[in-house]
């Protein structure tokens, strides 16, 4: 028995198909059935129901599955810990973060990281809220950038900035002729994102006044799973919605008005890894990168909101008012 042998076993376990898992295995079909008949002779049990159509765990199977699984992630702990002591920051880092965040902010830190750490290769996997925090759990990540508390035991975070929200309104809504807007005054025409979206819970908080969080008719009949078709929908004049500031200046140019919200709304940028996790320094060195970009991204920088009728541009906010993204202060913590 090795940990290819496991590795196979979980691959079979995770496509419940042989063609499919030695693709994933980078191996013939043929390789990993012998290698997993090896097994199955090695311990004296079958782990494995095989039919024309699909493969199935028997019940001892699910059960030494799990003891596969978890041998293998502490090989990759082991592997992970001589890493860090030879160079925490060279090698792989896999990275999770959040579809409203990850188009907007990865591009103003991919570049600096590459420059500053050469030897740091990120990984990127993108995602909702949930399933990030199940692949942190998992050690399929090995950090994530999220917009809401984890609030696990099993998770460490720490908060990197404050995001103002930002009102996206039709180019004629009477709203838009005003410097900033109410969150109260959207929530009758409130679009939201689909279900499992942090900012669409950001959004009806903001906005919902008691009723926070519950979905109205509109907001359950017209829900999107991206922040473009959302905005194409307040184009088109279906409502108004908020989005977050660094979107502002790939989503302002879809025919829409940007204004700053009167009650500030804003969400909370968190950096969340395992507390054992052995490459605090790589954590620190991501940490270190998303912090400056977000002091030096100012609202002048994403408030142009194609409203020029009154023969301005649409600006976040005004004069010395005009708002940073707020960084926040670096916590005693180092990810250990």
């Amino acid at each position: 028995m090795n940990l290819q042998d496991l590795r196979y076993l979980v691959a079979v376990a995770e496509h419940r198909h042989f063609g499919h898992a030695a693709e994933a295995c980078n191996v013939s079909q043929p390789t990993l059935s012998s290698q997993i008949r090896k097994l199955e002779s090695e311990l004296g049990v079958t782990l494995l129901e095989r039919t024309n159509k699909r493969v199935d765990l028997t019940p001892v199977g699910s059960r030494i599955l799990a003891h596969a699984r978890n041998s293998l992630d502490e090989a990759a702990q082991m592997e992970a810990v001589a890493q860090a002591a030879r160079d925490p920051l060279v090698g792989p880092l896999r990275l999770g973060a959040i579809p409203t965040l990850a188009p907007y902010l990865m591009p103003l830190i991919l570049d600096p990281l590459r420059k500053q750490y050469p030897g740091l290769t990120i990984e990127l996997w993108e995602d909702q809220t949930r399933a990030l925090i199940e692949n942190l759990r998992s050690h399929k990540l090995d950090a994530a950038l999220l917009a809401t508390p984890a609030s696990s035991p099993e998770i460490t975070e720490i908060a990197l900035f404050d995001e103002p929200l930002l009102a996206a309104l039709p180019a004629r809504h009477p709203l838009a002729r005003q410097k900033a807007v109410t969150e109260e005054s959207l929530a009758d025409e409130l679009l939201v994102l689909a279900e499992g979206h942090c900012l669409a819970l950001h959004a009806l908080a903001a906005c919902g006044g008691k009723h926070r969080a519950v979905r109205n008719r509109l907001q359950k009949s017209m829900q999107a799973a991206s922040l473009e078709t959302l905005v194409n929908l307040v184009a088109a004049g279906y409502g108004a919605t908020l989005i977050p500031s660094l979107a502002a200046g790939s989503l302002a140019p879809r025919g829409i008005v940007l204004r700053p919200l009167a009650g500030k709304s804003a969400r909370t940028i968190r950096l969340a890894s395992r507390p054992g996790f052995p490459r605090p320094q790589a954590l620190r060195a991501i940490e270190k990168v998303i912090r400056k970009a977000a002091a030096g991204v100012s609202s002048a920088d994403y408030s142009k909101s194609g409203d020029n009728r009154a023969g301005t541009s649409s600006r976040i906010a005004s004069g010395r008012r005009s708002r940073n993204l707020a960084p926040r202060a670096p916590e005693s913590s180092d990810h250990t």
